[in-house]
């Protein structure tokens, strides 16, 4: 059946601390129904374990992804896709920060996929789309509302509405990548890179500046400054920022432990 095919491989770095999830379903990495279930089932594994402190997502075939099983649709009722997209953007729900890893194309849910994590590098062959209009449908797991709160209205309304592409540059110029990499042995040193560093900080400050962004950022402005003071003040309780005060005191790297 189309709705079938494909994994999502969850491997750890040697310490535990980085989680790695691989798409993997051919040249394209077509996302069926079946890999976006496990990519909810994998977060919640992850979720899970106190070790892992970053989550990283890439392909393992020659694109990041193409997108969907368009076929596999048309054998889902159109009941069932009233919750599409909560299991495959679990990456947005997930307390710990999540790195998308891309190259290649970038399309569809793929894109609806990098767009739920925290952080997304990429390469200059990168391209990111939602192609949608193309079927006369439009992005169902989040496209619309992410890339266009990243983006801005104008830009996401032609991108969406003429299923136009965005080419690396511009995505890194909008905002939607934070680096770009040579090749793929490039990005995926950088990412190993930036996954340390961020496995090195405090677990519970990494938790809370992703929930204070993400959800003082939907607020108004008053809201989001108090969510924010709130959560300092919370912070201040923590064995961590005691231990990140006497490094900083001591000259030396804090050993942070989350809590």
């Amino acid at each position: 059946m189309p709705l079938t095919g494909g994994d999502v491989i969850l491997d750890r770095s040697d310490d535990g601390r980085v989680a790695y999830l691989t798409l993997s379903h051919g040249r394209y990495t077509v996302i069926t129904w079946e890999m976006r279930q496990k990519v909810a089932e994998r977060f919640a594994e992850i979720d899970r374990d106190d070790d892992v402190r970053v989550v990283v997502i890439r392909s393992d075939g020659e694109h990041f992804s193409s997108g969907g099983d368009i076929a596999g649709f048309m054998e889902v009722e159109p009941f069932d896709f009233t919750d599409l997209g909560h299991n495959v953007t679990a990456a947005a729900r997930s307390t710990k920060p999540v790195i998308a890893a891309v190259d290649g194309y970038c399309f569809g849910v793929g894109l609806e996929l990098a767009l739920s994590c925290d952080i997304r590098l990429a390469t200059p062959r990168s391209q990111f789309a939602l192609p949608e209009m193309n079927l006369g449908m439009i992005p169902g797991s989040g496209g619309t509302q992410r890339l266009g709160r990243l983006i801005g209205l104008s830009r996401a309304k032609f991108h969406i509405m003429t299923a136009t592409r965005i080419q690396a540059q511009q995505a890194l110029d909008w905002g939607v990548v934070a680096g770009l990499h040579d090749d793929r042995d490039a990005l995926n040193t950088a990412v190993d890179a930036l996954a340390a560093k961020m496995a090195g900080f405090s677990p519970s400050a990494q938790r809370t500046a992703k929930e204070v962004l993400d959800k003082g950022l939907d607020a108004p402005l008053y809201s989001g400054i108090e969510l924010e003071r709130k959560a300092y003040a919370m912070l201040r309780a923590t064995e961590d920022f005691a231990e990140g005060v006497k490094a900083f005191g001591e000259k030396r790297k804090p050993n942070f432990q989350g809590r």
